[in-house]
């Protein structure tokens, strides 16, 4: 088997690769995971998380992918709630969150990125540590480990946790297909990827997202199966992105419009010091891209630039190309192969072309799915066999989709979705804070920003700095708005609610996108 992988300066084979997570398999399978199971994943990109993702589609287990910036009370959430039977983790994130998680988890620490063996970390300190497994070693257990034999079974992937139109995370279950129709299954869902994100056989793909996201988990997965050169970037840099893909002849790259500002930001001179002519297609999705930066792209690397609606639910639904994102600005393109994209009214029938309303899809190429100890929210966004995620939008008469607002409060910051809900849970205990509305805000480089307003109980006195700060104890950091202000009074609609869409409209109005 061709093909190389390169992350956080270690190069393999796939043949090595491969190797590896038959290892790591056989190690999971002798700790007790079984087929189905859930292991927790708390690591940076790296090879030791490319390890675990052929480890677990060989073993028929899901893994459970967390965002490394979340405070110790976030973490333990998702573990807990995954069911997860273990947790890999790196070092120094172990540390952080270790005390929080359930007594006698197993654990597993990488050290340093996985990069370096470090040996056992057994010591004084941590030997105590009933949470750790006796060798907790990541890479010492691996290489332990012999090659597992067990059966061929239906390979799982990533249990993303996503919030859909709540802001209490739920964990998004995906049914495996039989065995006996892998083969079928793999080749719909690698038709759709290649549509979408542009990974197709022999492709030289790099990937400068966190793994923990949907989207990149996706591509990940994909590109190890597909690629002739896969390139994990552990963080993204515009610089060394242009380097890379210069040196590798990347054709296939990952972006989310954020990145797209930050490399757009680099003087003129400096894009053009690098050979990008090898790119093909460069992919995106997480965020809607604004018309304006969309053209700044494809003005620079010229019509490679692909654009997806999608979600963690629903898999990759539409696409759409530079030429037609020229022609329909804003719009996010058209279904991908057999997906389906209705738009219904309130009272359930179909908008006409043009007409706004609620957004409902459907990917067929993907096995359904339910939420992990909430199958009732599943049932509850279902209509006609498709799935609605809390959008609005339109269909034109050539079947372009166009997304215009969101039901729900769901903020978008730099591809990060971030659940206000949430934090105004946090903000409303702060003393002094009668009520509370936080959302989007538009923003330059993250096209959304957080803004939290204040509305103080009577004779009450709120300092922001200090409500800031508290906040900051208790939900990850890139949840805390980047503006707090005190309101007198906060606007409500007839049923008492905040009128949050009131409130966006004063923010919102004159840009050429509205989410």
């Amino acid at each position: 088997m061709s093909g190389r992988i390169i992350a956080g300066g270690i190069e393999l084979t796939r043949d090595a690769l491969v190797a590896r997570g038959e290892q790591v398999a056989a190690g999971l399978a002798a700790m007790g995971v079984r087929e189905g199971d859930v292991i927790a994943v708390l690591l940076r990109n790296g090879m030791p998380y490319l390890e675990i993702i052929q480890a677990c589609k060989r073993l028929g287990c899901y893994y459970c992918p967390i965002n490394w910036h979340y405070t110790a009370e976030e973490v333990a959430f998702l573990v807990t709630d995954s069911g997860a039977k273990l947790v890999i983790a790196e070092d120094d994130l172990w540390r952080q969150v270790g005390t929080a998680l359930p007594k006698g988890l197993p654990a597993l620490r990488v050290m340093g990125g996985g990069n370096t063996v470090a040996g056992n970390l057994a010591s004084a300190a941590n030997a105590s540590d009933p949470n750790d497994i006796e060798a907790n070693n990541y890479e010492t257990w691996r290489n332990a480990q012999p090659r597992y034999d067990g059966p061929l079974v239906a390979p799982r992937g990533h249990m993303a946790y996503t919030s859909g139109t709540t802001g209490r995370p739920k964990g998004v279950v995906r049914q495996p297909f039989p065995v006996a129709r892998l083969p079928e299954h793999l080749a719909a869902v690698e038709a759709v990827v290649e549509q979408a994100y542009g990974l197709r056989p022999g492709c030289r793909a790099l990937l400068p997202a966190p793994v923990y996201h949907s989207a990149p988990s996706v591509f990940a997965q994909v590109a190890l199966r597909v690629c002739d050169t896969l390139v994990l970037t552990a963080r993204f840099d515009p610089i060394e992105v242009l380097r890379l893909i210069e040196r590798h002849r990347i054709d296939t790259i990952y972006l989310v419009p954020i990145m797209y500002v930050r490399l757009l930001k680099l003087d003129a001179r400096t894009r053009a010091s690098f050979d990008l002519s090898s790119l093909r297609f460069v992919a995106s999705t997480g965020a809607p891209c604004a018309p304006e930066l969309k053209q700044a792209m494809i003005d620079w690397l010229g019509p490679v630039v692909h654009e997806t609606y999608a979600s963690s639910e629903a898999g990759m639904v539409t696409v759409i190309d530079s030429h037609e994102a020229l022609a329909k600005p804003g719009s996010a393109g058209r279904p991908i192969g057999p997906a389906q994209v209705r738009v219904y009214r309130e009272d359930g029938s179909l908008c006409a072309p043009g007409e706004v309303g609620r957004i409902y899809v459907r990917q067929p190429a993907y096995a359904d799915f339910t939420y992990r100890n909430h199958p009732e929210a599943r049932q509850a966004i279902e209509r006609d066999g498709l799935i609605g995620l809390g959008d609005l939008g339109y269909v034109d008469e050539d079947g372009y989709l166009f997304v215009c607002d969101r039901e729900s409060d769901l903020v978008i910051s730099g591809g990060v979705n971030i659940y206000p809900a949430e934090i105004e849970h946090h903000l409303t205990q702060y003393p002094g804070v009668a009520d509370c509305a936080v959302f989007g805000v538009p923003d330059a480089e993250f096209g959304e920003r957080l803004l939290g307003l204040i509305q103080p109980a009577p004779d009450a006195t709120v300092n922001v700095e200090d409500a800031l700060q508290w906040l900051a104890g208790r939900v990850a950091r890139y949840k805390i708005p980047r503006d707090l202000q005190l309101r007198a009074a906060l606007p409500r609609d007839d049923n008492g609610k905040i009128a949050k869409r009131r409130l966006r409209a004063e923010f919102w109005a004159g840009q050429a996108r509205k989410v």
